[in-house]
């Protein structure tokens, strides 16, 4: 695939994805097309030499695999589904000075002061029962834009552009309406109406998420950037989903894409979960193969990295500042924040000079803190060896992102390139 066709893809998956719901959904789509079968996790697996399968669990954590059966020697990639936003309260309603607005938890570690003042929507999935008593769920996307968080004007804050602090309880409620008979029921029944679903006899729970409606473009002189939400991680799904989808089934290869890496990865559907164990451990069920597997295959864990930002380059180590559109970079942490080591490293040096695709390295300054990946949990969990890489990015957890129009192609093909 050339690279103006991967990117315009890129685009479109980014605007379809507003929740990790969504992301999912849309992968699951994208497998289906290229002949994987859907597997279920309640189900007996009945798994045949040269298949193709996926499987997702919550909705929002998906594994799509080969099985060649007698190659072992596994290339997997990593990613996760979620980014950080704003999350709906369960009872969100608060009416007061005239206006409705949405009472909202910030999920994961948002930049706050980029989403006022930001046109906003909401999506989500919705649980329900219907007039048979039985419970159902279903993924909604209000695409118009419902609510805004308006900024205290300057003539009312002086400090604004010195030292302006955001309140998460008091001061990113977004507003939604002047009529004080708003309910919220009859809101999520609306918007369930909007998406065929009509019978509905009671609203039990919903998890629901705004998002900015502004589409992911591109930006720059000559098209340079990508500018969208949600790079950090959809991103590198796209890169894990488009390279598992351009392989045969003789080619040994895995994609994880796991939820809730923003908030630690400690559920079922994250990283830190059995959901990819559960799975190598059908595909494998003698111990001896399964280990042989695990200690022939690589994990690619792919996640975004932190570009030398141009006005503040002080914030990087000067030798390890990556570039935007300068290709992939390998992620490096002396305490294992990240999985890289010398190993993993060099396998994909080998593969990146291999096909001439450039590639940068990342160490956080050392006065510094470190985020961290899906890379050592799994490493941690599976034994498996791990390389954690990332695509050059900035504005990283803020409403808009800013990633290079060359990079994740760059990645694409060096994930192809192992054999």
């Amino acid at each position: 695939m050339n690279k103006n066709d991967f990117n315009e893809g890129l685009l479109g998956f980014l605007d379809a994805s507003p929740t990790p719901f969504h992301a999912t959904q849309n992968m699951s789509m994208m497998f289906e097309n290229a002949g994987f079968i859907k597997l279920h996790e309640e189900s007996k697996w009945e798994l045949e030499e040269g298949g193709k399968y996926y499987v997702t669990r919550n909705d929002s954590s998906v594994i799509a695999f080969t099985y060649p059966k007698s190659a072992k020697n596994y290339t997997m990639i990593g990613s996760h589904t979620d980014s950080p936003n704003l999350k709906l309260k369960p009872n969100p309603v608060i009416k007061e000075h005239g206006i409705v607005k949405l009472g909202v938890e910030t999920y994961g570690s948002p930049l706050l002061n980029p989403w006022f003042d930001r046109d906003l929507s909401l999506a989500g999935r919705v649980s329900y029962l219907n007039s048979n008593s039985e419970i159902k769920e279903v993924l909604i996307d209000a695409k118009k834009a419902l609510a805004i968080i308006p900024s205290l004007a300057i003539h009312l804050d002086d400090k604004a552009n010195k030292e302006r602090t955001v309140n998460m309880q008091t001061d990113i409620s977004p507003v939604l309406s002047t009529s004080g008979d708003f309910e919220f029921d009859e809101f999520l029944k609306w918007q369930l109406a909007r998406h065929d679903v009509l019978d509905v006899k009671e609203v039990y729970a919903s998890e629901l998420s705004f998002y900015d409606v502004q589409k992911a473009s591109y930006l720059g002189l000559n098209d340079d950037f990508i500018a969208s939400a949600r790079l950090d991680n959809l991103l590198s799904c796209y890169v894990g989903m488009l390279s598992i989808c351009s392989v045969d089934a003789s080619r040994p290869m895995l994609f994880i894409a796991s939820d809730h890496e923003e908030v630690g990865s400690e559920s079922t559907s994250g990283a830190s979960g059995s959901f990819l164990e559960n799975t190598l451990r059908r595909m494998f069920v003698d111990y001896d193969e399964y280990m042989q597997m695990i200690r022939t295959s690589l994990m690619i864990s792919a996640d975004n990295a932190h570009a030398i930002h141009p006005n503040f380059p002080a914030k990087h180590d000067s030798n390890h500042a990556p570039h935007i559109n300068k290709g992939s970079v390998v992620k490096v942490n002396a305490n294992q924040r990240y999985a890289s080591n010398s190993k993993t490293i060099s396998r994909f040096m080998n593969v990146a000079s291999e096909l001439d695709e450039p590639i940068q390295q990342f160490v956080t300054r050392s006065d510094m803190g470190c985020g961290s990946t899906i890379g050592p949990l799994t490493a941690t969990r599976l034994g498996i060896d791990t390389l954690d890489v990332g695509l050059p990015t900035f504005a990283m957890h803020s409403v808009r992102e800013l990633a290079g129009r060359d990079d994740a192609h760059s990645l694409y093909k060096i994930i192809l390139g192992f054999k």
